[in-house]
């Protein structure tokens, strides 16, 4: 049997096939979340078992999870992305003790014990400043693709200072910064240095080792850099980063799925 996760984020739907007994993943893809998401989310959802000569009866179970998780019609559950991504970065780092997920519209950090289970978190979600959406702003004042960003911040010889705690009033210290002739490598930079110092403001003093990076942010080269400099500690970007909310969400429908059966 299949079982199936999805991970409605902000910005993107993301969905992962997996095997309910041997959590092999089967198929995965993903679509620009919309307006109208629960129409996109079927739709990827089945494309995905078209493309794989599977149907919807041969999927045992489904949860949701992320930003619009509870708008998912299709899913059996929802499950909070907190536990998800831990599931999920889990299954792909064991050793991992501490996740920094960074996506859309909010950031996470999160502490594990030894089993995996989620310890303590610390998210913030009222501030666009320590998530994608920042560099969504910097991209599109500097009117380049934010997959270019981390191509621009290598090329830094000294990051700008960003120093607004909001993306309204960084956007306008962005221009001055342009005004005064800093160029767009160095504010680069600078931004993912901030982005990095705000998810550090909510790690403490003391993290555990190893600390893994997910989330769509850490698809953008040179956030990890950014976060090492400001912990001072080893990070690594995880596995598959952008799909592992998904994939937890689909380890956790197949333990749903595995302890129902007769």
């Amino acid at each position: 049997m299949i079982c199936a996760g999805i991970d409605a984020g902000s910005r993107t739907i993301k969905i992962v096939l997996i095997d309910a007994e041997k959590l092999q993943v089967i198929a995965k893809g993903l679509i620009d979340q919309g307006v109208e998401q629960d129409k996109l989310t079927s739709g990827l959802f089945e494309k995905l078992l078209k493309d794989n000569g599977t149907n919807k009866k041969d999927v045992a179970a489904i949860v949701a999870t992320g930003y619009g998780r509870h708008a998912v019609s299709i899913a059996d559950t929802a499950i909070t992305e907190i536990t998800c991504h831990a599931v999920g970065v889990r299954q792909l780092v064991p050793e991992a003790m501490t996740i920094i997920d960074i996506g859309g519209q909010d950031s996470k950090l999160m502490r594990l014990d030894r089993d995996g289970r989620v310890r303590d978190f610390a998210m913030n979600d009222r501030c666009a400043a320590g998530t994608g959406r920042f560099l969504e702003v910097v991209a599109e004042r500097l009117g380049v693709k934010i997959e270019s960003l981390g191509q621009m911040a290598a090329k830094s010889r000294r990051p700008a200072a960003i120093s607004s705690m909001c993306v309204v009033f960084a956007e306008t210290e962005i221009i001055g910064l342009l005004t005064v002739g800093r160029s767009r490598e160095d504010i680069v930079a600078g931004v993912q240095a901030a982005i990095a110092t705000r998810i550090i403001a909510m790690a403490g003093r003391n993290i555990d080792l190893p600390i893994i990076f997910t989330g769509g942010v850490a698809m953008i080269s040179g956030m990890d850099t950014a976060l090492q400099s400001a912990l001072g500690q080893s990070v690594t970007v995880s596995p598959d980063p952008q799909m592992t909310g998904a994939l937890g969400a689909a380890i956790l429908a197949s333990e749903q799925f595995n302890r129902t059966r007769p």
